[in-house]
């Protein structure tokens, strides 16, 4: 995708998005953009193995022993009123087209699949992979204005689970899963790699905290601390912050020392669930073996999602063998109970973005606001907010799908970078969003359309602000 040029200090964010948006356009008649002709190395070479024989077979099977009640009964309540179509991103970004409503891509996939029988070409299972891993997020944001409460992102991942059975996943997701499989995280970290992640955060730690440290396979604490792959690759800091926090605090927590401490799940976006409730079996029981008080999770919405929605379920647990609580209400309750104190806010204007998973899955969206308003200046919100906010377009997988469909990721929520640009032309300076995906996927926007914004998680502020009375 071409880039504009930054926009000039008199112009106002939402005009700089039409611009970018502008040139999209150009790009796309120009024929230097074509959603419909992205190559992904996994894909094709599955097409070509494929027979319709086969992909008839393993669908009938697939619907008769997983395709049950809940899926047969969405399919029929659907009235096709279109009152989803205005709350996806995708439909909204690409020119109201209807085959991008929420609607219009069940009419592709399920709807097909069924009216089939699975009878399907391996072209269209192609076709179905792209539409379910690509072009929803499974925010469930359509669900907010269904008058028959019809679950689309369950749809969607159903077709995922169909497409997985069929070996037909987008190349970098299916590395990922891989990664789960052979490693039980996603950055293919090594056991000893992750234990030196720990002590070099400690030893850095140590120039602040002087007594500070990182326990390692601590029998009996109050909390096990679980983080997603990319902090021990990529994002150590946050270790450090969250182990800063813990310990200024007085909260006595502790890191496993093996398999279990990454609570990401990429498996349950590919839809190989029978390698998601392995990855939730070894969390869970990893806590378990350390006779833990209750699992902490960091700042990740579709890992939380994972422990405490799907993967969990799947193994076949009614109720978690040990609670658990992400980290957006823990630094709450830590607020209430004066173990937390701000020393000085943020200075800066900040808007908060409601990650899809810890809001519409769980509801906790005013723990976080209660925590940034604590910390923070001035908190101004965007608008719609809350249960009702617009995903990032990175979660469900989508950001996991890699560089063959970033520049269809990014094009696809023109309507993100507007409602960005609207809190920015209010003074915001600052997002907060305590979530890896929405991080990356927010980021991508911004740059792309030459956003004046920052991003923050909630443990880089109140790391950064809190009372450190121990601190030296």
């Amino acid at each position: 995708m071409s880039e504009v040029e930054a926009p000039a200090a008199a112009e106002d964010t939402r005009t700089w998005v039409e611009k970018v948006k502008a040139k999209q356009q150009e790009d796309i008649a120009a024929g230097k953009y074509d959603y419909t002709t992205i190559e992904d190395a996994n894909l094709d070479r599955a097409e070509k193995n494929l027979t319709e024989e086969h992909i008839q077979k393993v669908v009938k099977k697939w619907l008769a022993t997983e395709g049950g009640a809940r899926l047969k009964t969405y399919v029929q309540t659907c009235v096709h009123c279109g009152l989803c179509s205005e709350a996806c991103h995708h439909y909204m970004s690409n020119s109201k087209d209807p085959k991008y409503s929420p609607v219009g891509k069940v009419k592709r996939t399920i709807w097909k699949i069924l009216e089939r029988d699975g009878r399907l070409t391996p072209a269209e299972v192609h076709e179905m992979s792209v539409i379910a891993s690509t072009e929803c997020n499974l925010c469930r944001r359509c669900l907010q204005y269904c008058p028959f409460g019809i679950d689309i992102g369950y749809l969607m991942s159903s077709v995922r689970r169909m497409c997985h059975l069929l070996g037909m996943t987008p190349l970098y997701i299916q590395d990922t899963a891989h990664s789960h499989a052979a490693t039980m995280n996603q950055m293919w970290v090594k056991d000893d790699e992750w234990i030196d992640s720990l002590q070099w955060q400690e030893d850095e730690a140590r120039d602040e905290f002087a007594d500070i440290r990182i326990p390692v396979d601590k029998e009996g604490a109050e909390v096990y601390y679980s983080v997603i792959g990319p902090e021990p690759k990529f994002r150590t800091q946050l270790i450090y912050q969250a182990a800063a926090i813990f310990h200024n605090s007085g909260v006595d927590f502790t890191f496993p020392a093996n398999p279990g401490w990454d609570n990401s799940d990429m498996c349950m976006f590919t839809g190989d669930f029978e390698m998601m409730g392995r990855i939730k079996k070894y969390h869970y029981e990893s806590a378990m073996k350390l006779k833990a008080k209750k699992i902490v999770m960091g700042e990740c919405g579709h890992a939380f999602r994972s422990v405490y929605d799907v993967g969990n379920r799947w193994v076949g647990w009614k109720m978690p063998p040990i609670p658990m609580i992400h980290s957006i209400q823990y630094f709450s309750e830590l607020i209430t109970e004066g173990k937390l104190k701000c020393r000085e806010k943020y200075p800066e204007k900040v808007s908060f973005h409601d990650p899809c998973n810890t809001v519409r899955g769980r509801g906790l969206h005013e723990y976080g606001r209660h925590v940034t308003r604590v910390f923070c200046q001035e908190l101004i919100e965007m608008t719609p907010n809350r249960e009702y906010n617009i995903c990032c377009n990175a979660g469900g997988g989508v950001i996991n799908c890699g560089p063959p469909f970033k520049t269809k990721r990014v094009m696809s929520n023109e309507w993100k970078a507007e409602q960005l640009a609207r809190v920015a032309d209010q003074g915001v300076t600052t997002i907060v969003a305590p979530c890896h995906n929405c991080h990356g996927g927010l980021d991508d926007i911004i740059h792309t359309y030459h956003l004046p914004l920052k991003l923050k998680f909630l443990g880089d502020i109140i790391y950064e602000y809190m009372d450190k009375p121990e601190a030296e």
